[in-house]
């Protein structure tokens, strides 16, 4: 029997999801999202699938972390000005081969070169503003850089390839708009959503073609990557993309039920017990208020997987130590069960626990340390 709380991985489903992704993607390889995973086991079962290539990290100490560990081409997705980290690089011979990190102004190339003064050269990657803005003063996406133009871009590689400490060696524009943003509603909200999806992928593969080519014109880029879960067959298609970006869709987060061009295998859950029975229709779990990040709103709260027909307890909701759950299901319940749910975002999940519990066959095969168990909090 497992401790609960407890994470449950199916690896089968993972792996259904890892095929069904580079099958999406095909034929650009799929750089592993490791935010969307946090468990370094999966993150190497991922890049073991035929189609998988490279990590994009979200922190600095992760990547080099990961590198000195054995995973090789980390991009970190995120800038760095953190002195600490950059000087933790420069002092890695295997992070500085196997590491790059992404700028996007020259004050982060400043703070390279301040805390790591005559270090051997560090790889670095020019982020493109990928959010869609039809009419001045809207920008639909995430506030990321503020490069939004091929000019744009070029000034910055310019400034880069002036500079010896560094070696410029790729681009990133991830659209979020497309790649995470449900889009199956049914009626008018969903159909304004499609077509701004629509209309923002003609726009940034316009954009990113340009600053492929600009920036091509600088330096020889070594990758191109954009896109996530939700994007990769747009992404894929544009002939200036070497590769995307997915993680997410491995794991099947709550998120996912709302996509309308596919469904991935929900791989991940976490299952918790029930402590109390406060009426005949309600249960009580101990804990559950895992809420993910975002703007908030009922998309943000976990899913209910099994056992079906149970629901959140709308004056309460997922608490930080107790949620009650309501409904007929309730009745079949007692003290000491389990209630599974699923995260609506599927790394955050990670922060949670110390281990997933890997399920296969009917049975636990193993178990996977995540970066928490592991003693590693990046953020």
């Amino acid at each position: 029997m497992l401790s609960r709380p407890v994470g449950l991985l199916d690896l089968g489903d993972f792996d259904a999801n890892a095929s069904d992704l580079a099958h999406r993607a095909a034929p650009k390889p799929i750089r592993v999202a490791s935010k969307s995973l946090r468990i370094r086991a999966a993150v190497q079962r991922a890049l073991n699938h035929p189609g998988y290539s490279g990590v994009l990290a979200f922190s600095l100490y992760e990547a080099i972390w990961l590198a000195e560990s054995g995973i090789t081409d980390v991009v970190v997705g995120y800038p760095c000005t953190d002195p600490v980290a950059l000087r933790a690089l420069a002092a890695s011979e295997t992070a500085l081969e196997q590491v790059t990190l992404m700028v996007d102004d020259t004050a982060q190339l400043d703070a390279i070169d301040a805390a790591a003064p005559n270090h051997p050269p560090i790889q670095v990657a020019v982020e493109l503003d990928a959010a869609y803005r039809p009419v001045r003063g809207v920008a639909l996406g995430a506030a990321r850089s503020p490069l939004r133009t091929a000019a744009e871009v070029v000034s910055l590689g310019s400034a880069i390839i002036r500079r010896p400490n560094l070696r410029l060696t790729g681009m990133m524009a991830y659209e979020g708009q497309i790649a995470g943003v449900p889009n199956a509603s049914r009626g008018p909200r969903g159909m304004l959503v499609r077509a701004i999806q629509r209309a923002s992928a003609r726009d940034i593969r316009e954009r990113r073609a340009q600053s492929v080519a600009a920036l091509g014109a600088l330096a020889d880029l070594r990758f191109v990557n954009g896109g996530g879960t939700g994007s990769l067959e747009s992404t894929a298609a544009e002939p200036a993309i070497t590769e995307v970006a997915a993680g997410s869709g491995l794991m099947g987060p709550g998120l996912f039920d709302g996509y309308r061009g596919f469904r991935p295998h929900p791989a991940l859950h976490f299952g918790l017990q029930v402590v109390r029975r406060p009426g005949p229709d309600t249960v009580t779990v101990h804990g559950g208020g895992w809420i993910a990040s975002g703007p908030a709103g009922s998309d943000r709260l976990p899913a209910i997987s099994w056992p079906t027909g149970l629901r959140f307890r709308g004056a309460e909701g997922p608490g930080e130590v107790q949620t009650p759950l309501i409904g007929a299901a309730a009745a079949g319940l007692g003290l000491g069960d389990t209630v599974y749910f699923r995260h609506a975002k599927a790394g955050e999940l990670a922060e949670h626990l110390n281990e997933v519990a890997v399920y296969s066959s009917g049975r636990v095969i193993d178990c996977w340390a995540t970066y928490r168990g592991e003693g590693k909090a990046f953020l």
